[in-house]
């Protein structure tokens, strides 16, 4: 069973606003709205996308993730606005706790299968989750771009009306 940690050292100041409870907040200052944020329930793998209209908070988009998706989404969000490495992603994904030695050897052995040809399928299990991740983060307007044997970078995408109506479809359960 998957673990999720939370690793202090690879998250910017800027990126995690507070930990409270158990429940992560990302306010991402430019990148959402003034007054919106997300929220990470850490025991319940939950993402709401939150947003302060008129003084009363309104949940905008909510999805569950299983703990090996935990495990990808994490390091993305902590890694924001800048790219995760694949390392950290592998790292979280098969340790669940993080830190520089665990990286540093996920390093080596990723390091190791690039130098004989089984990149693929040492990352295909983790490649398989950030899929499932990806299309579950499209909820809230957010995508995650691959860096050729580099890592991924999560990034918002623009909304457009039809895509709005669908995000909120999506959140009140209406096909």
């Amino acid at each position: 069973m998957q673990v999720v940690a939370y690793c202090e050292e690879k998250t910017t100041r800027n990126n995690v606003e507070q930990v409270t409870e158990g429940i992560k907040h990302f306010s991402w200052q430019d990148a959402l709205p003034t007054g919106h944020k997300l929220a990470l329930n850490m025991s319940l793998g939950t993402l709401s996308y939150l947003s302060l209209e008129k003084e009363e908070p309104q949940l905008v988009a909510q999805q569950q993730f299983t703990a090996s998706e935990m495990s990808i989404l994490l390091p993305l969000l902590d890694s924001y606005p800048y790219y995760c490495p694949y390392e950290v992603m592998y790292a979280s994904f098969y340790n669940g706790n993080v830190n520089d030695i665990i990286v540093a050897r996920c390093r080596q052995r990723l390091q190791m299968a690039l130098d004989i040809g089984t990149w693929d399928q040492e990352m295909r299990p983790v490649r398989n989750v950030l899929s499932r991740t990806r299309l579950k983060l499209r909820t809230f307007g957010l995508n995650v771009s691959s860096i050729l044997e580099t890592g991924c970078i999560l990034h918002m995408v623009p909304t457009t009306p039809s895509s709005q109506s669908t995000r909120q479809s999506a959140v009140h359960g209406k096909a």
